[in-house]
């Protein structure tokens, strides 16, 4: 795993509000979702205390770690990844202090890691990633990753020889994001609006959106190919650990591997995210975190076709 951080391009935390009424669908050790307007459920937090105890989890810092407001209880679910001990538990509940009741401590397979590796697909001098969307503005033409790819990238090639170049990072954005834009800059490499569905097809890819809760989507990646799931939750936190937090990630109970990072996440001719990280594999199953790509294509001002 590569670990090095290098400030965001945003230079600010994102963060949407925490209010009363928040989407959530929990699966197994799934997290929850903010959501707008409504009034707090009978028997759940106030929308301060949930505030408070959501900042006490940041400030607790500890890596291996995911959360989100759940609607239906009114609480603060904290994920743990099977790297986090008894003694880390206590100091986030340390931490929350009189908040502490808010939380509710659930627990997730295997470690929570972003999901980058050595292999094929695409390549960056000495890791390799997934191709997310193609995308264009006016007449030039890129494709959107995982931010922690592009983290520290410069060229990069479409090879594990690195002898076929794509081109060069464009922008990048990690941690508080999670994504980053590569410029073609080799006018033989073709650069197709779908998604490679490892089965001798491709799905078209027409729009952007954000994702909702519930929704049915696919993830494509390098490593493991095309799997199915569920967006279980919105408006997550993650700690990677080594001070690596993003926010606003988009959960699922769609499995991933190292090597996935970047690719896409999607729903029919819909792109939707971008892979971040998670925890399990596609033996046992798992929980993967998505970066709104609805953001990103925001961000640097192109679209997909």
């Amino acid at each position: 795993m590569r670990i090095k951080r290098t400030p965001p391009l945003s230079g600010t935390r994102k963060r949407l509000p925490l209010v009363a009424a928040l989407t959530a669908a929990l699966a197994g050790a799934a997290l929850a979702v903010p959501a707008s307007g409504a009034a707090q459920p009978p028997e759940g937090f106030s929308a301060a205390t949930l505030a408070r105890a959501d900042d006490a989890v940041l400030a607790a810092d500890v890596g291996g770690t995911a959360w989100g407001v759940d609607e239906k209880s009114g609480t603060l679910v904290v994920s743990i990844d099977e790297t986090v001990t008894p003694a880390e538990v206590a100091r986030i509940k340390r931490t929350a202090g009189a908040d502490a009741g808010a939380l509710r401590i659930e627990h997730m397979k295997g470690k929570l890691q972003r999901y980058i590796n050595g292999g094929q697909a695409i390549y960056a001098s000495g890791w390799r990633c997934s191709l997310g969307f193609n995308v264009r503005s006016g007449s030039t033409y890129y494709f959107v990753t995982a931010g922690h790819c592009t983290d520290g990238a410069g060229t990069w090639w479409s090879n594990s020889a690195r002898t076929n170049t794509i081109g060069p990072t464009a922008g990048s954005s990690f941690p508080t994001n999670d994504y980053g834009l590569v410029r073609y800059s080799n006018s033989g490499q073709s650069h197709p609006g779908t998604v490679n569905l490892y089965n001798g097809s491709s799905q078209d890819i027409t729009r952007a959106a954000n994702a909702t809760v519930g929704q049915s989507v696919r993830r494509s990646g390098s490593t493991t190919g095309v799997h199915g799931g569920t967006v279980t939750a919105l408006n997550q936190t993650v700690n990677y650990g080594g001070g690596d937090v993003v926010y606003g990630m988009v959960r699922t109970n769609v499995c991933a591997e190292p090597g996935d990072s970047g690719g896409p996440l999607f729903s029919g001719t819909t792109a939707l995210g971008l892979t971040s990280g998670g925890s399990g594999n596609c033996s046992s199953g798992g929980t993967t975190f998505y970066q709104p790509v609805v953001e990103a294509l925001n961000r640097y001002g192109v679209s997909v076709y």
